[in-house]
């Protein structure tokens, strides 16, 4: 059993800055890339950043510059510094790990519960 679980959503300002944090427990064997969704009120969800366990990032153009992804590998644990938010910014967050539950398994994804992320204007 894996459990990925989020937290540090909330609400807040324009150009305010929140953290969220996803920490991986249960049967994990070794984590592979972790990275952050996320969904707003009728749309698809869509890729935030991505980090793999050698450190290599990737984020979606509308929020570099302003959101770092960083991984704490000793604590199964991936984190979201988004800076300067923006109302656009508003969905749910999820957070998505690609892990192996034992050597002689492949890796699959695993989702988090998802945490709202409410930027006000």
């Amino acid at each position: 059993q894996v459990q990925l679980v989020e937290s540090g959503g909330g609400l807040v300002q324009t150009g305010g800055s929140l953290r969220l944090s996803c920490a991986a427990s249960g049967s994990i064997f070794m984590i592979n890339a972790m990275g952050w969704y996320r969904q707003a009120p009728g749309k698809q969800r869509e890729l935030v950043a991505a980090i793999t366990s050698g450190g290599s990032t990737n984020y979606a153009g509308s929020v570099k510059g302003r959101f770092t992804i960083s991984r704490d590998n000793a604590k199964n644990t991936v984190y979201l510094q988004m800076n300067s938010l923006k109302p656009e910014d508003t969905a749910v967050y999820y957070c998505n790990a690609d892990l192996r539950t034992a050597p002689y398994l492949g890796s699959r994804g695993y989702w988090g519960q998802g945490t709202q992320v409410t930027v006000s204007s």
